[in-house]
């Protein structure tokens, strides 16, 4: 019984660093290049590699050293890259919250009235 409540928990933690890998992976994939540059980071090759790498063990390599391998990167991804690569691009990734309020008719620099 203790051992079936066990494996359930660690099945439990293994998916949940899956999980963060994959959610890690795709935020560093929609990034732009430019911004891991302006962030003074690894480019972004690096971290898709790194990332791409850590899901990979966590699907398929039942290692658990090459596994707390992958959640240190995808932890230093979220601490340390990804703040910088927001604050570097005004805000979130591509697509991530860019309206926040306002109405479909705004412009750059405010409403748009039509010419009035």
């Amino acid at each position: 019984m203790l051992m079936t409540a066990f494996g359930g928990v660690m099945w439990l933690i293994f998916t949940a660093m899956l999980a963060m890998a994959v959610v890690a992976f795709v935020m560093a994939a929609l990034f732009r290049e430019d911004a891991y540059r302006a962030a003074d980071k690894q480019n972004k090759g690096f971290w898709l590699i790194i990332l791409g790498v850590a899901v990979a063990v966590n699907l398929f390599v039942p290692m658990l050293f090459l596994q707390l391998a992958g959640l240190v990167a995808t932890i230093v991804f979220f601490v340390d890259v990804r703040p910088a690569l927001q604050q570097v691009s005004g805000g979130r990734g591509r697509g991530w919250g860019r309206r926040r309020g306002g109405s479909s008719s705004d412009g750059p620099y405010g409403p748009y009235n039509g010419g009035r």
